[in-house]
């Protein structure tokens, strides 16, 4: 159970890293278009300081942490080159604190309040 543990911690702190490598690869010019949308869309929901579904939900509320996020970050970086994505991780670590997406938070709030909007018009149809 221990390495189970070990490897969950050693594969957190890698998504970490390449979510700080994909803030990196958002502004760079050098990131194809498509890898750029994916790579910001996933970045502003991992760094926004609030979760779509908040992780108080039972099961769900981890869900975008176990799932969404991994997945959305595998596919931004399988969207550009390999030696770019080796260069903006090693730029990435050499980052003193975590980047913060206001950006994200905006879209989190909007997303929320959309579907409460919509919740709410619901029940009173």
């Amino acid at each position: 159970m221990g390495r189970l543990l070990d490897r969950a911690k050693r594969w957190a702190r890698a998504i970490k890293q390449d979510i700080a490598a994909l803030w990196i690869a958002g502004r760079d010019p050098r990131t194809p278009l498509a890898a750029k949308i994916v790579t910001l869309a996933v970045v502003a929901y991992a760094l926004s300081p609030i979760d779509l579904i908040p992780d108080f939900i039972p099961v769900l509320g981890y869900l975008d942490d176990l799932l969404i996020v991994p997945l959305g970050v595998m596919l931004a970086i399988r969207l550009i080159p390999v030696d770019l994505m080796a260069e903006y991780r090693g730029r990435a670590a050499g980052l003193e604190r975590r980047p913060r997406s206001k950006a994200g938070l905006v879209i989190v709030l909007a997303v929320w309040a959309v579907a409460s909007a919509a919740l709410i018009g619901w029940f009173v149809w």
